[in-house]
Order: C-alpha cells, then structure tokens, then sequence
C-alpha cells in the first residue's frame, strides 16, 4: 500500500483530501505544519508527500527544501498543493525541490495521476 504524508494545516481541507485518498487505497499520514511534516517524513517514511506551500511554523517551500536535503528523505517525491497559481508559482516550487506541483482547489483526478506517476502505481 503506497503512503502518502499530507502536510496540511487547515483542517478541512486535510480531512476531506485524506478521505479521498484513502478511499482509493492509499495510506495517510498527516501533518499539520511545516517543521511536523519534515519530522514526519523521517518517522513514517511515506512514499509521497503532498506539500500545501502556506503552513504555519515553517512553510511548505522551507520544509520542502529540508526534506530534500536529509538523505534519509531526499528520494521521496513531493508534490505541492497551493492556492498560489501565479506566474513563476511553479517554478519556485520546482526550485525548492518539489518534483511537481498542484493548484486549490484540487482536482483529485489529475492529482491521482501525479501520484500514480511519482510512485510507479
């Protein structure tokens, strides 16, 4: 069973996004701010995190970059999920280490995609 972290700090959107998730099968953890989902990458060793880029603590960007480098985490896919749709949005992603990047309000078949495609499922 693929698990997924999802780092979300607003408590709806983590709810609904997880059920979801879950209804197809997948595993989820969850994380409520920046410095708890780095932490949680390295306890429960997920095989995707879905990063939202606007958390409290440290944000999405920060701890995307921290996951990247500790060698523990590095090779885990991060996909961010944010409401920032602007232009260079996706790059700035990309550049903190994401490796693919996702607007709100999800669209969760495009989104099951990108995780089927990031974890070989």
């Amino acid at each position: 069973m693929v698990k997924i972290l999802l780092v979300e700090d607003n408590e709806m959107n983590r709810d609904m996004l997880s059920r979801r998730l879950e209804k197809r099968g997948y595993e989820v953890v969850s994380a409520t701010d920046g410095l708890a989902g780095v932490e949680a990458a390295v306890t429960a060793r997920p095989d995707l995190v879905l990063m939202d880029m606007s958390l409290p603590v440290i944000d999405g960007w920060e701890a995307t970059k921290r996951i990247k480098k500790n060698p523990l985490t590095a090779a885990i896919p991060v996909i961010a999920l944010t409401a920032h749709a602007m232009a260079g949005d996706r790059e700035k992603a990309i550049e903190a280490g994401c490796d693919d990047y996702d607007t709100k309000p999800i669209e969760l078949p495009g989104l099951l995609d990108k995780i089927a495609r990031l974890t070989g499922g």
